[in-house]
Formats: structure tokens, C-alpha cells, sequence
């Protein structure tokens, strides 16, 4: 598994931050307003998050709105999330991106001025306590998939292969272990293989041993899946069901099938 320095991390936001611009430049204003695949967020609404995320790091104060009930907010943690970006969805989708615009330039500003120590240090983070490199690069896999979203949505594709993905891919392959492990709970002694067919695609094997999944080299796997690297990041993200992930263009499922349509069902783990 890939890892990352603190130069590589604040380059990863940088760049797929500077990519979020680039994909809504000179647009339309009705073009913001286009749905995406995050159930109740039109294009305007993934920046506002984006944006929303990168101030309260800053320090900023949540706003104060009453959400009432929304069926595409689940939990707690995603009501948090919701706040920023209902207090700007009065605003044009220009206003929107200048705000962001401003926002990641100061952000990135910050972390450049931190001492290298700082990124050691454990802070919280939506995956726990962790050194704020590893929170960082969750930020960076963050964004990336949400520039997507917004590409997708707009008929704007870019933004691929570089280190937004390659990151996003790094973080995909931390959570192998417990999605074959845990999610798909692959019995005993089993192993399930990973093909993934992309620039940053190759194999991936893991083995149960004493009921924790492993990465392990081997030629051969109890269930296989071959996955573009498309679908694997976007089911990974929870932007496809794992019925789509089986439908899409090179999806094959070898060996125990059973258990290759779990691990297929449990790789969904973004919501």
C-alpha cells in the first residue's frame, strides 16, 4: 500500500482542489443546479460541502440552521455536514465557488506553514484517532470523489489517474482488510483476489488467518473479482450499488461466488 509524505499530501488537496475549479469554470447557472449521485446535492451543493469541510477546519463555527427532516440525511454526522450546506444554497453557484476558491487557497496557506511534526500528531478524524497526515489523505480521497461527482454530473470528465486517485485508491486498499474481514466475513483460511484493470489498477490478495483478513501474495483465491478501476473507487464510495458494480463494463466474479458478491456488496463503505 502506497504511502504518502507531508509534501505529496498537501500537493494531493491541492490538486484535486484546483481540479473542482477547473470542472466549473465558465458554467451556466443552471448547471449548478444539476443533480448528482449524493442523494439530495445538486453540483452547487458538493462544493458547498467541500467548502463547508475546509472551514470548520479552519476553526469556523457551524451555522445555526434547524434541518427539519430529510431522508437522504442518515445520521448525526451527516446532519453536521448538511448545515454547511443549506446556509448557501441561496447563494449563485459563482458565489459558491469564489467562497470555496478562497477557502482551499487559505487552507492550503495553513498546512504549508505547519512544521513537519504537526502532520505526526493524532487528531480526530471520521476514521478515528489518527496522525493528520492519514486525516489529510482522507481529505484528499474526500474531495476526489466529489470532484467526480461533480464531473459526472456536468459531462465534464478529468481529474483521473493523477494523485487525487492514486490516494483515494491508497485508502480504498487500508480498508480491504476489514471489508473482506469484517464486511464480507470471509471464513477462515479463505482469500479473496482484487484484479483491477486501470493505470493505477493491479492485484490485490488478502487472506483470513485467525479472523483478520490480510494482504498476502498467492496466485490463486478463493473468489476473484476483476474490476475496472472506475468501478472499484466508485462502489467503494458508495456512488454505485453493488447490483450496477456487477452490471458495469468488466465486472467478472470467479471462484466462490457466494463470497465474491459478498465482498462486492460490503466494499460500499462511504455513504
Amino acid at each position: 500500500m502506497e504511502q504518502f509524505s507531508t509534501a505529496d499530501v498537501i500537493a494531493g488537496l491541492d490538486e484535486v482542489w484546483q481540479s473542482v475549479l477547473e470542472a466549473t469554470d465558465a458554467m451556466k447557472e443552471t448547471s449548478w443546479e444539476l443533480p448528482t449521485d449524493c442523494p439530495g446535492w445538486d453540483v452547487s451543493d458538493q462544493v458547498a460541502h467541500l467548502t463547508g469541510v475546509e472551514l470548520m477546519l479552519l476553526g469556523e463555527p457551524a451555522p445555526e440552521i434547524e434541518l427539519g427532516e430529510r431522508d437522504y440525511v442518515k445520521s448525526d454526522f451527516g446532519a453536521s455536514m448538511e448545515v454547511w450546506v443549506e446556509a448557501r444554497r441561496s447563494l449563485p453557484g459563482k458565489a459558491v465557488r469564489a467562497e470555496f476558491a478562497a477557502t482551499t487557497a487559505h487552507r492550503l496557506a495553513v498546512l504549508w506553514a505547519l512544521p513537519e511534526e504537526a502532520f505526526d500528531e493524532i487528531v480526530g478524524s471520521p476514521i478515528g484517532q489518527v496522525p493528520m497526515r492519514t486525516f489529510m489523505t482522507v481529505r484528499i480521497m474526500d474531495s476526489w470523489i466529489h470532484e467526480q461527482d461533480i464531473r459526472l454530473a456536468l459531462g465534464r470528465p478529468g481529474g483521473r489517474n493523477g494523485l487525487g486517485e492514486r490516494v483515494t485508491l491508497a485508502r480504498v486498499d487500508a480498508a480491504l482488510g476489514g471489508i473482506v474481514g469484517k464486511g464480507a466475513a470471509a471464513p477462515e483460511g479463505s482469500s479473496v483476489a482484487f484484479e483491477i484493470d486501470g493505470p493505477l489498477g493491479g492485484r490485490r490478495r488478502l487472506r483470513v488467518e485467525n479472523g483478520k483478513a490480510r494482504w498476502e501474495e498467492g496466485p490463486e483465491a478463493t473468489a476473484t473479482l476483476f474490476l475496472s478501476q472506475e468501478t472499484f473507487v466508485r462502489r467503494f464510495g458508495g456512488r454505485i450499488s453493488s447490483l450496477d458494480a456487477l452490471a458495469a463494463p468488466g465486472t467478472v466474479l470467479e471462484g466462490d461466488l457466494e463470497l465474491a458478491r459478498s465482498v462486492l456488496e460490503a466494499l460500499g463503505v462511504m455513504i
